[in-house]
Order: C-alpha cells, then sequence, then structure tokens
C-alpha cells in the first residue's frame, strides 16, 4: 500500500472535517439561540461527523504503518476499526438526541422561537453536506477506503434528517411546534440507520468475510498453461486490500523449478487483473486421482 494513497485519504478527511465543523456550528449555536431542538439535534449529528474524521485521521495514521514484525499482514485493518468507533459516536449522539426530544416532548423545554433564519441556515448547511458527500464518495471509490465510503454514508443520513428538520421547521412556524422534538425523534433513527450501516460493512471486514468471487479467481488462474485446476480458494480483508491463498493441481510429473516458475505467472496475472490484491498465496499439488 502506498503512501500516496494514505496521504489522499488524510487530505480529504481534513477538507472534510473543516466543512462539517462549520455546518455544525452553525447548527448548534442557531439551535440554542432559538431553541429549535430539531436543529440542535441535527448540529449534535454534524458534530458526530467532525468527530469521526478525527477518529478517521488517527486511524489512516496507524493504518499506513508498513507491516513489522508483529503486524506481518500490516497496519490495514486499524482504518477499519476507526470506521468502527464512528459507530460508538453515532450512538453517543443518538441517545443525545433522544433525551432532548423527551425533554421537549414532555414540556420541560420551552417552544422554540422559529424564524427565517432557521430555514436559511438549514439550507446552507444541506448544500454544503450534498458537497461533502459526492466529493468523499468519488475519492472513496478511487481510493477504495471505506473509512471514506463509511463517512460519507454517515453525510448521507445527515442531509436526510436535515430534510426532516427543514419540514418540521415549516410546521411550527405555522403553528404546530410539536412538530420541532419530533422531528427530532426521525434525526434519531437517521443517526442509528447511519451506525448500522457503517457496523454492517466493518463487521464484513474484521470477521474475513469473503472478499472476491471464487469463480474470478479460478477464472485467472485456468487461463495459465500447465495449470489443471485450483480450488480451497479463501480471500479476506478489505475491497482494496485482498489477501488471497488458495490450492493450484499440477502435473504430477512436473519438476519442482517448473511448478514454482508457473506459481510465479500465476500470482503476477491474478495481481495485474487484480490490483487489490496485496498478497496471494499459492499451494501447489497434484490434481484428485480422478483428473489424472
Amino acid at each position: 500500500m502506498s503512501s500516496d494513497r494514505y496521504d489522499d485519504v488524510a487530505r480529504v478527511l481534513g477538507r472534510v472535517l473543516v466543512l462539517n465543523l462549520l455546518v455544525a456550528i452553525a447548527k448548534i449555536v442557531y439551535g440554542y439561540s432559538s431553541g429549535a431542538i430539531s436543529i440542535l439535534s441535527d448540529g449534535f449529528h454534524s458534530l458526530t461527523d467532525g468527530a469521526s474524521n478525527v477518529v478517521g485521521l488517527i486511524g489512516v495514521i496507524a493504518a499506513r504503518r508498513p507491516p513489522d514484525e508483529d503486524h506481518p499482514y500490516g497496519h490495514r485493518k486499524y482504518e477499519t476499526v476507526a470506521a468502527v468507533a464512528v459507530v460508538g459516536f453515532l450512538a453517543l449522539v443518538m441517545l443525545e438526541v433522544l433525551r432532548n426530544a423527551f425533554n421537549h416532548l414532555t414540556g420541560r423545554s420551552a417552544a422554540p422561537d422559529i424564524s427565517m433564519a432557521g430555514f436559511v441556515v438549514m439550507a446552507v448547511t444541506v448544500a454544503i453536506n450534498l458537497f461533502v458527500i459526492r466529493y468523499e464518495s468519488a475519492a472513496a471509490e478511487r481510493l477504495g477506503s471505506e473509512i471514506l465510503l463509511a463517512d460519507a454514508t454517515q453525510t448521507r443520513s445527515d442531509v436526510w434528517s436535515s430534510l426532516t428538520v427543514i419540514a418540521a421547521l415549516a410546521g411550527a412556524h405555522s403553528g404546530l411546534p410539536i412538530l420541532d422534538p419530533l422531528a427530532a425523534l426521525v434525526v434519531a433513527g437517521f443517526i442509528g440507520y447511519a451506525g448500522y450501516q457503517i457496523a454492517l460493512t466493518t463487521m464484513k471486514i474484521l470477521s474475513d468475510r469473503i472478499v472476491m468471487s471464487e469463480s474470478d479467481i479460478e477464472r485467472v488462474v485456468l487461463s495459465v498453461d500447465g495449470v489443471l485446476g485450483c480450488h480451497q480458494i479463501r480471500s479476506r480483508g478489505s475491497s482494496d486490500h485482498v489477501f488471497l491463498d488458495f490450492h493450484v493441481w499440477l502435473p504430477p510429473d512436473m519438476r519442482l523449478t517448473d511448478a514454482h516458475a508457473i506459481s510465479h505467472v500465476v500470482k503476477d496475472r491474478l495481481m495485474a487483473r487484480y490490483p487489490q490484491i496485496a498478497d496471494a498465496v499459492i499451494h501447489l499439488e497434484p490434481p484428485p486421482r480422478a483428473e489424472n
């Protein structure tokens, strides 16, 4: 994994962090000043976006370290662990949103003072978040980074929750103030769903779920002259950093040096076809008796 890739991921996270902090500050300041719990909750959601950017930066710094004696497979999973930490931040902010919404629904907090400034704040922040989603999603695909993909997913939920808040503000401005805390509950739902999506993606990596299709690997392996077949194909890792191992069948009377040379051809062809493969371990063996 080149250091340029990690530099690019860190650069994207740094830029998005600045935008997320601006969005969060705008919402929180207006939410506290107006008493609009839905805007305040959405501000906490955006603040969590910024916190996840910081966690992502820490994860990228750890993940870029090369393999060592204690980590022969490298430190790539630290980035995945950072994505898991995003889920923890989402859980905390969801609890805070639910607490504030409950206080307003039970009359423990005063009704909000909704003005046109609230609509302007929300519209501008939605526009910024849409830009962040497009920018970060494109970077995640280009760099193959699950931390960027997780962060873009989280920001996408922020947009939907912001649109819900805008609709609630319109209702509260028209004389239905109860829509404000109800919208906060909807925001909590969006936050919880975003956390579920991120957790599902990262758990697949941490649990060593299969990454590449066996048929794709088999097709490339069988294209090499001299190979009779392959089986026990296993892959694990993340989408951009895959570890692969499998068994290749070669003629039983083939010289060891020739078999070794063919294994290098197989490995080189696989890594050229699928650059996301970090390493491939190939076991050489004769085919089953039925294949002789």
